[in-house]
């Protein structure tokens, strides 16, 4: 094999280019037993070489052998310059059309965790190959540079391309998932309301970006908080993407009341099913005990002390993100990794005959009164083709439904607050006197 030769230009980083956006990408034959083919010797001259190595100014094609003919890729870097050849009968088989996903906050400790995830294959399967494309700030630029060479150096087969950058419009290019984890932290002292404009903010931008250059029919996950608003913020600035598309994660929410009920009941969490998260991602969400199953029972029927299901149940589901913090330092970034994971999987693989899953969506057309321009965490289930239904069969009593109200209320109070983001006219906000920030959010 004629190798290429690996030659870094003299610069400050040997990641940048013009557009300051790093593009890692490869054009690969993929299957589970790829191999490595060393390619017959390259026609050079004297001095001559080739080389795959990106400048500040330009971006040097790479020279590889297909078919047997001499062609250039551009912009690659480093391993995803090689090419893997397969056996003709593997290059038969059948592999799914590269998906292009943008999570935003890319150099942070939730995706941190949850690049890998996607990269190795776990959360869309292991034939599907993956495009990642890493949004953060200037701040974060460097960062992101190590990022990408961590997935560089990961080795993982069905990563195809990684793209970095810090504007939203390159960013967002095309793609048909869109992951929005970057938001700024509540910092001591700061409303909710404050906390409300300065990310609703962040959101309107992305939604314009997304309305621009994105697959029209891309799915956008929201998980800076407040979620819940920050995704109708979203929604609201990308009219050209239908509202469905547009998520608030609640699947942590989820996971946790699983676990609670699962401890109190004395039985692994796999048998907990049924499980809602209504309303809005705060210490008004209403996790829904009525409805849940345990080992397809209902929890009222195997938990009897109902106190404590609508008390300490609750409370503790509330307050687990707070006493993680308080025993190991560090907010829940690998769990809420997880259930991001978690909330994408049931997307995209049916959803278990008689079961259903927690996601915050657009109310409009619900079926349980609540009313509509919000996005509320309620029910769903879903066919594994990205999209979902809302689930009809759920029994709502006078409990669930005042606790689910006061849900209602305060998303309806937060909406005036970000109207001059929404384009619904003057913001007025009233958020009243209780703080309602979940414990590990400030």
């Amino acid at each position: 094999m004629a190798m290429a030769e690996l030659s870094t230009p003299k610069t400050t980083s040997p990641f940048l280019h013009s557009s300051s956006r790093l593009r890692l990408s490869s054009k690969l034959h993929l299957s589970n037993h790829f191999r490595h083919l060393l390619l017959p010797p390259l026609p050079t001259t004297p001095n001559s070489r080739i080389s795959c190595s990106v400048s500040q100014n330009s971006q040097a094609p790479v020279a590889v052998q297909e078919n047997g003919l001499v062609k250039t890729k551009k912009e690659c870097y480093g391993v995803f310059c090689l090419t893997y050849d397969l056996k003709a009968e593997e290059e038969t088989k059948s592999w799914k059309k590269l998906i292009r996903i943008a999570v935003s906050g890319a150099a942070g400790m939730i995706s941190n965790h949850l690049l890998f995830k996607l990269a190795s294959g776990e959360v869309f399967g292991p034939d599907q190959p993956i495009a990642l494309k890493l949004l953060g700030s200037e701040r974060s630029r460097q960062a992101l540079e190590g990022v990408a060479m961590e997935l560089e150096d990961s080795l993982f087969p069905l990563l195809r391309e990684v793209d970095i950058g810090t504007d939203a419009y390159e960013v967002f290019q095309d793609v048909e998932w869109a992951l929005l984890i970057g938001a700024k932290p509540r910092g001591p002292g700061m409303e909710r309301a404050a906390l409300l404009d300065i990310n609703g903010q962040i959101f309107a931008e992305q939604g314009k970006a997304l309305n621009a250059v994105a697959s029209p029919n891309v799915k956008v996950l929201v998980v800076g908080n407040p979620c819940n608003t920050n995704a109708l913020i979203c929604l609201k600035n990308a009219p050209n993407i239908p509202a469905k598309n547009f998520h608030a994660l609640t699947r942590l929410d989820e996971n946790r009341a699983k676990c609670q009920l699962a401890l109190k009941a004395g039985v692994f969490y796999d048998k907990v099913s049924n499980m809602t998260i209504w309303g809005n991602h705060s210490t008004t969400q209403v996790p829904d005990f009525l409805n849940a199953r345990i080992n397809g029972v209902p929890v009222k029927e195997v938990i009897t002390d109902h106190k404590w299901l609508e008390e300490g149940f609750t409370e503790s589901v509330q307050k687990r993100g707070g006493l993680l913090i308080q025993k190991w330092g560090r907010s829940s970034a690998a769990s809420t990794a997880v259930s991001i994971v978690d909330a994408i999987k049931s997307l995209v693989t049916p959803t278990p005959e008689g079961d259903w899953f927690s996601t915050g969506v657009y109310t409009n057309g619900n079926p349980y009164g609540i009313a509509e321009d919000l996005v509320f965490s309620m029910p769903c289930r879903s066919k594994g083709d990205g999209d979902y239904e809302l689930v009809k069969d759920v029994e709502i009593d006078d409990y669930l439904r005042n606790r689910i109200a006061k849900s209602e209320a305060e998303l309806l109070a937060e909406k005036k607050c970000v109207a001059h983001l929404t384009g619904e006219g003057i913001a007025y906000c009233d958020l009243g006197p209780v703080d309602t920030m979940l414990p590990g959010e400030v």
